[in-house]
Formats: C-alpha cells, structure tokens, sequence
C-alpha cells in the first residue's frame, strides 16, 4: 500500500512537473481545435467573427509557448513533441473545415494533411523509441505561413459574412474572384507542406532508417 502511494505521489509530481505553462498553452490548442470548428460552421455573422478570434487566439499560443519555454529554460520532451501535434490538428482542423463548406478544394488540402500526419508518426516512432524529433526551421516556417494564411481566409470570409450586401459590389468579394485568392493561398500552402515534409524525410533518413529495424 505505501508503495503504491509513493509511485503514484511521483506520477502526479511529474505530471505537474510536464505540465508547465508553456505545456498548457500547448494542450489549450489542441483544445481550441473543435471549438473553432463548431464555431466556423455555423453559418451567422457572430459565430463566424468568434471563428476568426479563436483561431488567432489558438495560432498566437504557438508563439507564446516557446518563447516562454526558452526564455524560462523549462523546455520539456513533452512540450518538443506536443507543440508541433497541436499546429498539426489546429490547421488541419481549419482546412477540413474550409473543404467541408466549399472554400477549399480537397486535392489541395489532402496532401497538406497527410504531410502532417506523416511526420507526427515518424515523430511518435521517435518518441517511442526514446529520441526526440525536433521541428526544422524550415517546418516552423511552413506552419507560421500557414497560419497566416488561414487567418487571412477567416478574414475575408468574415468580411463576406458579416458585411453582406455591403460586398457585393466589392471585386475582392466576389465570389469568384475569392474563391481564385483562396486557391492561390491554399496552393502555396501545399507547395511549402510538400517541400518541407520531403526535406525532412531526406535529412531524417539516417534516424528514420534505425527507428525501422
């Protein structure tokens, strides 16, 4: 009995531990994810503009997080696998999203999400075999851009959304002059997923090929 009490007294001490701030901003992301969804689907001025604030809401705990990681010293394996994960299902959640209600066409999107998922696995391979696959600079970039360009699509889609009538004589919001910005925005987006994600498989390889055996 005192045994059991002593292990599970060290459990919760490393969980508080794991779970510092910077952790927490990353689960709050993750958390965020359906939220924005339920939010962005349904189809009214209020629900779209609260879309638009939890999105950038979850995109700004991105910054915040590592940079209080660093600042703080209190980096953790948890948070270096974590953090990336919950980009990974706050875009893709995004990106569903915007294929679901026909902003997005899902040739575009598909290679960007298996792209995601795809490391995420390498990196819970990784994870499991007791190393730590960090992001490169080149993957935070692709991730930073593609935030902003969700943002910007939430943007224009809110201006639409909420302004209504007001738009329709304005050339950026007509329907298919969007829907050609959406696709150039997306398009870049997936160059940048692919690109990254084979540079990473290229410079990974050699670990990628020991994780196998």
């Amino acid at each position: 009995m005192t045994i059991t009490v002593k292990k599970t007294k060290f459990v919760v001490l490393d969980f508080l531990e794991v779970m510092n701030l910077p952790n927490k901003l990353t689960i709050s992301r993750i958390l965020l994810s359906p939220v924005f969804m339920v939010f962005f689907i349904i189809e009214n001025r209020i629900t779209r503009a609260i879309s638009l604030v939890v999105f950038t809401v979850a995109a700004l705990t991105d910054l915040y997080d590592g940079y209080l990681a660093r600042k703080y010293n209190i980096a953790t394996n948890f948070g270096k696998f974590m953090d990336p994960l919950a980009d990974k299902i706050l875009t893709s959640t995004a990106l569903i999203s915007f294929v679901g209600l026909g902003y997005a066409k899902a040739w575009m999107v598909l290679p960007i999400i298996v792209r995601e998922f795809l490391i995420t696995g390498l990196r819970s391979l990784a994870a499991y075999k007791g190393q730590v696959i960090m992001a490169s600079f080149l993957a935070k970039a692709k991730t930073a851009s593609q935030m902003v360009a969700i943002v910007f699509l939430l943007i224009v889609i809110n201006g639409e959304t909420i302004l209504g009538p007001v738009t329709k004589d304005i050339i950026f919001f007509n329907t298919e002059e969007m829907q050609i910005y959406f696709d150039i925005v997306i398009f870049i987006s997936m160059i940048l997923a692919v690109y990254t994600g084979l540079d990473y498989i290229v410079k990974s390889f050699p670990m990628i090929k020991n994780l196998v055996k």
